[in-house]
């Protein structure tokens, strides 16, 4: 029996960056508690990043918005959370586009 190895050609497609934009709304909201809704938006940020929403872009998308207005509603946004959250909704809008385009699968 033959063992299975790491392949090591990678390509960096949208998503991989997508990943990355979720990932640091998520360390900045961990990063900075205590301003009104981060614990709701940790959790359903925690759900955006899940494989569910990963294999379904209209799942993460309706993810986005309850994020977004959760976040929105708060007082006292820290600023970095604030441009994380920029971050993920431009690349979220680039991602749809380049599906629709045929360009990612």
């Amino acid at each position: 029996m033959g063992f299975f190895t790491e392949p090591t050609a990678y390509e960096k497609t949208i998503l991989s960056d997508l990943q990355g934009a979720w990932q640091c709304l998520r360390d900045d909201v961990a990063a900075q508690p205590g301003f009104e809704g981060w614990e709701r938006a940790l959790f359903h940020i925690d759900e955006a990043m899940s494989w569910e929403a990963v294999r379904d872009l209209q799942q993460m998308q309706r993810s986005l918005v309850l994020v977004r207005n959760i976040l929105q509603q708060g007082d006292d946004v820290p600023l970095a959370v604030t441009e994380s959250l920029d971050a993920v909704n431009e690349l979220m809008d680039e991602t749809l586009d380049a599906l629709a385009q045929g360009e990612i699968d």
